[in-house]
């Protein structure tokens, strides 16, 4: 079963080109990652969004993501309430429209 995790991310002002060269040039070319995109959502904000063939892959993914996101963790704000940097969710496809 297909899986779906977003990531939202809020970017320091200024630092949107360092954000996005991050994800560039296969540095989030994870593990069983079926496709992914970044989809800017505000002033500052951005969601990258992937398509997994599975949860495990997902979970496989994890290390690798964990350190894309370090290479980048100073250009992003704390999104507050005890989330960090990044307000992930991922789940699978219940309904495909």
């Amino acid at each position: 079963m297909q899986v779906y995790n977003v990531v939202r991310f809020k970017v320091k002002q200024g630092e949107e080109a360092a954000f996005l060269d991050a994800h560039r040039n296969g540095k989030a070319k994870w593990p069983g990652l079926e496709h992914g995109v970044i989809i800017k959502t505000g002033e500052q904000t951005f969601c990258l969004i992937g398509t997994w063939s599975g949860q495990d892959a997902m979970v496989a993914a994890r290390p690798a993501m964990i350190k894309t996101l370090d290479s980048f963790r100073s250009v992003l704000e704390d999104q507050g309430n005890g989330r960090g940097v990044t307000d992930a969710v991922s789940g699978a496809v219940v309904l495909d429209i």
